[in-house]
């Protein structure tokens, strides 16, 4: 009778920061440069088009208008983010979890504001009296501007992690989990 030996399957958590990082990564990407796809179309709208910031609702506002209002689609986007930055970090190392960390950070930060919206749509109970849902940032800044900036001040610490995460030094090479920062082999001639 064979005997089994001791194998233990990698967790899809050690697979994501391990062989399938790269496609993750890349899943991910795509997932943030369609976010940004919808605030860059509502400030084209606003300031390019002149429309209101309730007639701008970015691409999927303008055939779905529920959507844009909808603080549990904003809230899920950004566990969304949270999660991805989160599950996607063992896969850094040196400068580029640095960055990748301060992405994180931020997107925390987000979440918070996103989460304190949530909770006033759910209660009907909003910040300091306001007619609707606000964010503590908001007391300071419009919606769409902050908006703005909060995917910017995370996007961009996230673009230098990959760029480094692509592109690491021997030592933070040999410490990485995946391949992402691997030569491509050279195309056969």
């Amino acid at each position: 009778m064979a005997t089994l030996q001791n194998r233990t399957e990698p967790s899809l958590y050690d697979k994501l920061n391990g062989p399938w990082h790269r496609p993750a990564l890349f899943l991910f990407g795509f997932i943030v440069l369609a976010h940004w796809a919808e605030h860059v179309t509502q400030a084209v709208q606003i300031w390019g088009l002149g429309w209101t910031p309730a007639e701008a609702r970015g691409v999927l506002g303008i055939p779905f208008p529920w959507l844009i209002k909808s603080e549990w689609l904003h809230y899920g986007y950004a566990i969304l983010m949270l999660a991805g930055l989160f599950l996607l970090r063992k896969g850094f190392t040196g400068r580029s979890r640095t960055w990748w960390t301060a992405a994180l950070v931020i997107q925390f930060w987000h979440h918070l504001e996103h989460l304190l919206l949530l909770l006033q749509a759910i209660t009907g109970q909003h910040l300091m009296g306001r007619p609707v849902p606000t964010s503590i940032a908001q007391l300071f800044f419009p919606r769409v501007e902050l908006h703005l900036f909060y995917n910017a001040v995370v996007f961009l610490p996230m673009v230098v992690a990959m760029y480094l995460h692509l592109r690491p030094t021997p030592e933070e090479r040999a410490a990485a989990l995946c391949a992402c920062g691997s030569p491509e082999p050279a195309l056969a001639r």
